[in-house]
């Protein structure tokens, strides 16, 4: 599995424990060592920028926390000493990644994955920061929080059907061999392959399920437009500051009367602001990308191009396993 990475609290270096051992531990699962919580539970993250540079960072749950504005049972999700099913969450200002083993928060700005030595963290870290760096030559019309979503259902999307195959291919052997002897060894391999398709089944499943739902409700889409929200957030600061110096009279003399033409004109430039700003309210300037039809089509898009890869792994999935237990009620019929 490689090395996990941890940072000593005594040094700026990081420090690497050997995880090259066999079971079902949570360090073969995720790639990481056993980290005990200390201190403030500071952990050592990657952070990728929007111009693919990446760099590790030791934080805590409180700075995230304050950053992402996110709750602490979200951070739940990422945690490495836990076993979560795959999620995606749309926060306000973050976007929340636990697909398998890459573990992440989007923001508008930057990513901020889970460090990990796991082959899958890795690729989506050297692959990711690869694209933002193409991304200066190319014209993508794809905002930073979605082309960073996009290679983490990608990669996920790949390695579980990867998974699948490498479990086919070794079912059939073990089959042929049960059905020309029946022993204990036999027995206990097909039970042991029975669990891995279970388990396997229930991942993959849990992806598929966890994209549909996202398909399935706009507002939860809207909510993963950070960029937008951003953007409209910085634009309602600015004429909401625009709006402060106008009342206060900023520029004008008190005792030099008001003109009404210049009123007028000025009332018009802050209505225009406005209606550029807020569409309706500015409780609808937050949320408003839910009736943006284009924009919400443009993410909805890309889920259901990895929404078929994943359903064609579960139907493949279901296939094996279904051959799989008729060929073993087969042997024991014999």
């Amino acid at each position: 599995m490689g090395e996990a990475r941890v940072p000593d609290p005594n040094s700026s270096h990081v420090v690497q424990f050997d995880t090259n051992t066999h079971g079902s531990s949570l360090s073969q699962l995720f790639g990481f060592s056993t980290i005990k919580k200390r201190g403030h539970g500071s952990r050592s993250w990657i952070q990728i920028d929007q111009s693919g540079n990446s760099r590790v960072l030791e934080l805590d749950k409180g700075t995230l926390m304050r950053n992402c504005s996110l709750p602490a049972r979200d951070l739940r999700l990422l945690d490495p000493m836990f076993i979560y099913p795959s999620t995606i969450l749309g926060r306000e200002k973050a976007i929340v990644v636990n697909l398998e083993q890459i573990r992440c928060i989007i923001t508008a700005d930057e990513v901020i994955l889970m460090n990990s030595l796991d082959g899958c963290v890795m690729q989506y870290e050297s692959e990711l920061c690869k694209r933002l760096q193409m991304k200066r030559d190319q014209s993508d019309d794809l905002p930073f929080e979605f082309r960073a979503l996009e290679l983490a259902l990608e990669l996920t999307c790949m390695s579980l059907d990867a998974q699948v195959n490498e479990l086919q291919m070794e079912i059939y052997p073990v089959l042929d061999e049960l059905a020309t002897s029946i022993s204990t060894l036999n027995l206990e391999r097909v039970r042991r392959f029975k669990g891995h398709l279970l388990a396997l089944n229930r991942r993959v499943q849990k992806v598929r399920d966890e994209i549909e739902q996202l398909m399935d409700d706009d507002g939860d889409m809207a909510e993963m437009y950070l960029t937008e929200k951003k953007e409209r957030m910085e634009a309602y600061a600015t004429t909401n500051h625009y709006v402060q110096s106008i009342s206060s009279g900023s520029g004008l003399s008190k005792s030099a009367p008001a003109s009404p033409v210049s009123s007028s004109t000025g009332f018009h430039k802050l209505e225009r602001a406005l209606s550029s700003v807020l569409p309706s309210s500015r409780h609808g300037s937050m949320t408003s990308s839910s009736g943006n039809g284009y924009n919400i089509e443009k993410l909805e898009m890309l889920l259901e191009a990895y929404f078929v890869v994943i359903d064609n792994t579960h139907s493949k999935l279901l296939s094996v396993s279904n051959w799989f237990l008729s060929s073993c009620a087969l042997v024991a019929y014999k």
